[in-house]
């Protein structure tokens, strides 16, 4: 499996990260171990998820994602043949997103326990904390940092201005800086990342690793109206993605899939592989038979004709 640089943290991982999102709510801890088994048994190493994963299921509070990958490591003494990849940030019941130093201090300590390792290879802010001074954020990494609980850190959410004014910040006060941005992008959703914000993340080197990368299970190609929606857990987020456009993606789609005798879900995350400015999608599986098509999916090698016709059909205000 060919690795690609994770921007310039030291990180190498293959082009597509296992969302975690999904272990220990459509995936129990059985069948998070096969997942992760087959995952790592076909070359691949990054694992993403978040201490917040998942605290919107009924009975859950949040760290059960976290804790599945922890019992996995430990059980098939994986620990090295992995890239850990997780967040801080999330209401976790302090009633607020929280990047204050004394909140990221404690949460580590609460995450390495789950995943019962020393050191976190990617730490990320989830989201932004408008209360929270970027100096406060990054001086507290910096003392994880120089402390060995966590090798780089990166960020999830962030807009182009956000995004420069904490690398900013921390070039003015000598802080570890955000390598690693975790946008949201997919074929469907590519406004808020490309252009000025994927043009930074270039500019400046920065590993990135995308999430929501088939919009939910919309370019799967199993919504395609709204009588689809109640086919899984997922359906009601989907809804907005049933209008021209997204069809229109899906027509497409389609098209490439047949031309190399793939799924649309395939030649959607190949077309992100492919794209320049981009580390790796995130994606998530939760059958044996999902995995199989992940992992299928970085074997495609898209044509020059393909991607115009993706670019063309996904293009905003087509």
């Amino acid at each position: 499996m060919q690795k690609r640089a994770l921007g310039q943290t030291g990180l190498e991982i293959a082009p597509l990260v296992f969302g975690g999102n999904v272990f220990g709510w459509t995936a129990d801890e059985k069948t998070s171990f096969d997942l992760l088994d087959r995952f790592v048994d076909a070359g691949f190493n990054a694992i993403d998820t978040a201490d917040a994963y998942s605290r919107w299921v009924p009975g859950n509070k949040g760290g059960e994602s976290e804790t599945i990958i922890g019992k996995w490591m430990k059980d098939r003494k994986s620990r090295d043949k992995v890239v850990v990849v997780t967040k801080v940030g999330s209401d976790m019941g302090q009633g607020r997103k929280d990047l204050s130093a004394a909140y990221i201090e404690k949460a580590v300590e609460d995450s390495l326990r789950r995943l019962q390792i020393e050191a976190i290879d990617l730490y990320l802010s989830h989201w932004p904390d408008p209360t929270t001074p970027y100096e406060e954020t990054l001086g507290a990494y910096d003392r994880l940092i120089k402390a060995g609980k966590v090798r780089a850190i990166g960020a999830s959410n962030l807009d182009a201005g956000q995004l420069r004014a904490a690398l900013d910040m921390a070039k003015l006060r000598g802080l570890p800086r955000y390598e690693v941005l975790q946008p949201e992008y997919n074929l469907y959703d590519r406004a808020s990342y490309d252009g000025k914000l994927r043009e930074l993340c270039m500019a400046e080197g920065l590993g990135v690793i995308t999430y929501y990368s088939l919009a939910s299970g919309f370019l799967s190609g199993k919504y395609r109206s709204q009588a689809d929606l109640g086919k899984s857990a997922r359906g009601s987020g989907v809804k907005k993605y049933l209008d021209a456009r997204g069809l229109r993606i899906l027509g497409a789609l389609d098209e490439v899939a047949a031309r190399h005798d793939a799924t649309p879900a395939e030649a959607a995350l190949a077309w992100i592989i492919a794209r320049p400015g981009v580390t790796a999608p995130i994606a998530s599986a939760t059958s044996l038979e999902q995995m199989e098509s992940l992992i299928r999916s970085v074997s495609l090698k898209l044509t020059g004709a393909d991607i115009k016709a993706l670019d063309e059909a996904s293009a905003p205000g087509a």
